[in-house]
């Protein structure tokens, strides 16, 4: 799709991207696998009908109708990657007035300032290193290495995050990465000791022009680190609102390996980390660099083989636990209705939206979501159409229930928000089962 279409399709005189007009996107449909090419027979979970997850809607547009697209995630089972087979452009996702900026989340930060560290110490970086960020988003992490002194440079694909990285003085390429991105800085003399991207690799449509553009910058002994939510967790865990058209695949090493592999690239260390869930960060280098390659790989994969993600059953029986969900979710909702209980909503996260939709709940179920991002305050979620609003909302209205929807910072959220506490009140979460507590 062209910028002239995406241009006519959406709305921009607010902060953030909203429907104008009810018009259909071009979308393609997946029958092949986008790693190996083998036919896709696998549903792994299928949600239905949702609009694009973080296309939030004002108050002015929200008689205009919404398109929805079919959510469904297939298994490949020849590599075995997880991916929607309905896509979207990447541009529909990654725009102007893109709504996540990971530096709200102090707990992310704190994540990202002890990778910093970590990485500078191991790999000796300094002041004649080279680091660059893939999806570098507002800055959040690069910021780190500016007070380390360590050159670093970020490409990042939406204007208003890359705007406020500059803000904090991290250089910034409005960019997508890819091998053409790569030979362009390559003809900078631009190559690196470290290349990251953190939570990066699922949204790309093309992950081997990705991947390819990775080797042509990274020096002779360089190092790439990538993480991601894994797919075994989201397995484990029932994480299924992680299942939406901005993310292209759920990964695993096992579905990982051989596309590194065909690009000439290895695994030589493997971290699990807790955050999104339950994430993988993958120690990448050139096949014949000098890193050994560490115990921890091989124990991932068998890991991931005694957990059955190179057999297709576990696939199959995913469904099955995310309609227990949906039921459950629902259930408490309306009994909470019934019983004169008020429900509001923390995070208007885009894995909100998944869930939100796939149960169909509205304001006649949640009365409000409160987020700390400015930037969607005063909008209304997609599909769902509930209204968000700033935290200070729940101080004023007191509510019986506070559904936690990014549970990945649950801890964060119930620290904020404990003053809850002071009427009563209790916190709510769905995934991997309904909590309350």
């Amino acid at each position: 799709m062209g910028n002239a279409k995406l241009k006519r399709w959406w709305l921009r005189p607010r902060r953030i991207m909203t429907l104008k007009k009810l018009k259909r996107l071009d979308t393609v449909r997946i029958k092949n696998c986008r790693a190996c090419g083998n036919p896709l027979n696998i549903v792994f979970c299928d949600l239905g009908m949702s609009p694009i997850s973080n296309a939030f809607v004002s108050e002015e547009t929200s008689g205009n109708g919404e398109i929805f697209y079919p959510l469904r995630a297939l298994a490949c089972q020849k590599c075995w990657l997880v991916q929607i087979d309905t896509m979207l452009p990447s541009e529909v996702h990654f725009h102007s007035e893109y709504v996540y900026f990971s530096s709200f989340s102090e707990s992310w930060l704190a994540h990202a300032k002890k990778y910093v560290n970590d990485v500078t110490k191991r790999f000796a970086l300094s002041g004649e290193s080279q680091v660059i960020e893939i999806a570098s988003n507002d800055g959040y992490l690069l910021q780190y290495f500016q007070k380390l002194n360590i050159p670093c440079l970020g490409i990042e694909p939406t204007a208003n995050t890359a705007k406020a990285a500059r803000q904090k003085g991290v250089e910034t390429r409005e960019l997508f990465f890819n091998a053409e991105t790569a030979r362009t800085l390559l003809a900078e003399n631009l190559q690196c000791d470290l290349i990251l991207g953190n939570n990066v690799l699922a949204h790309v449509p093309d992950i081997h022009d990705f991947v390819s553009g990775v080797p042509i910058i990274l020096k002779a002994d360089g190092v790439a680190t990538f993480e991601f939510p894994h797919a075994l967790r989201m397995i484990q865990e029932n994480q299924f609102d992680t299942i939406y058209h901005e993310h292209y695949s759920y990964l695993s090493l096992t579905a990982l390996q051989p596309i590194l592999k065909h690009h000439g690239l290895r695994v030589f260390d493997v971290e699990h980390l807790p955050t999104h869930g339950g994430s993988l960060r993958l120690y990448i280098c050139h096949e014949n660099a000098k890193h050994i390659e560490l115990g921890a790989v091989q124990a991932a994969m068998d890991e991931e083989a005694a957990a059955g993600l190179s057999a297709p059953d576990v696939y199959q029986g995913f469904a099955d636990k995310v309609r227990q969900s949906k039921l459950d979710l629902l259930d408490f909702l309306v009994s909470a209705r019934k019983d004169g209980k008020t429900v509001a909503g923390y995070g208007a996260a885009a894995k909100g939206n998944t869930i939100l939709n796939y149960v169909g709940a509205g304001t006649d179920l949640i009365s409000f979501v409160v987020d700390k991002n400015p930037a969607k305050q005063g909008l209304l979620l997609p599909g769902s159409h509930i209204p968000v609003v700033h935290p200070d909302a729940v101080l004023a209205s007191k509510p019986d229930y506070l559904l936690i929807l990014p549970w990945n910072i649950r801890d964060e959220v119930c620290s904020q928000m404990a003053c809850i506490k002071d009427w009563g009140g209790k916190f709510v979460v769905a995934i991997p089962s309904l909590q309350v507590f």
